[in-house]
């Protein structure tokens, strides 16, 4: 990573949402029916969360879908950045799920 920042569980599912282009309603709609309404990321904090996205170069304004509209992806970097932190959530998963089935033998 770029920096020592913590990827937040927000920043996770903005960058899921835009291994795609996606503008900020659509991200806010997937995030939302992804998660069965458990998750849900307002306007203020979707944006805030993009623009430090966009400063850490990790997503870019992509052209193409709807002039009306700004539309994001994740760029090569934000790409490695997501894969990698992936990992790591998959393997927090991996280890409760190991942890839970020995308490329960």
């Amino acid at each position: 990573m770029k920096n020592k920042d913590q990827i937040t569980d927000s920043m996770f599912y903005i960058m899921a949402a835009l291994v795609k282009p996606r503008h900020g309603y659509a991200i806010m709609n997937l995030i939302e029916e992804t998660t069965d309404g458990a998750i849900t990321i307002g306007p203020a904090s979707m944006y805030t969360i993009i623009k430090k996205l966009l400063k850490l170069e990790w997503i870019y304004l992509y052209d193409g879908l709807d002039s009306r509209r700004k539309t994001y992806l994740l760029t090569d970097e934000g790409r490695t950045v997501f894969e990698a932190e992936l990992k790591v959530r998959k393997q927090m998963i991996n280890s409760a799920e190991k942890e839970l089935k020995e308490e329960i033998e």
